[in-house]
């Protein structure tokens, strides 16, 4: 079983789970960016464009718990190494019908930060619902992906 060179890096030649030793790897600059989105009722979009849900200030809230899921993926997905994240940004936008999140995160170490991006968008994901789930508790989180990566050995990635 290849685990390098294409293959799954996260399993060992006997397919058991390993974290990837990144000891060899070179210090670089790393960015990745992740989207998604948060389907909601048009009510939804009218408290967040007006006077707020009831429970507080939505998009606040999602921001601040996407940079701390970032922070904290390392205890949520087992394989990730912690990293010193050099910042992280939550940006959440109203549209019409949903709320979109981006995730930007960077970080000068020896792997990328593709999980703490999509972390980010999936914790302040998951906070819209809870805070809107008074008033829809049809919403759905849809649609979380990387858009673009930078830095280290593979170069740099953008969704076509």
């Amino acid at each position: 079983m290849s685990t390098e060179a294409g293959g799954l890096t996260h399993i060992d030649e006997a397919g058991a789970a390993r974290m990837v030793d990144v000891s060899e790897k070179d210090v670089t600059a790393r960015t990745a960016r992740a989207s998604g989105r948060v389907l909601v009722s048009p009510r939804v979009v009218g408290l967040l464009r007006g006077e707020g849900v009831p429970k507080g200030d939505a998009l606040a809230t999602a921001r601040i718990a996407g940079i701390m899921g970032a922070k904290k993926t390392p205890e949520l997905i087992p394989l990730c190494h912690p990293l010193a994240l050099s910042g992280v940004t939550v940006e959440l936008a109203v549209t019409d019908d949903a709320v979109e999140i981006a995730a930007t995160v960077r970080t000068t170490d020896r792997t990328g930060v593709e999980m703490e991006a999509l972390t980010a968008v999936t914790v302040a994901a998951l906070t819209v619902v809870d805070m809107v789930k008074a008033v829809d508790k049809a919403a759905v989180i849809t649609d979380v992906r990387v858009e673009e990566k930078t830095g280290g050995k593979s170069g740099d990635w953008s969704r076509p």
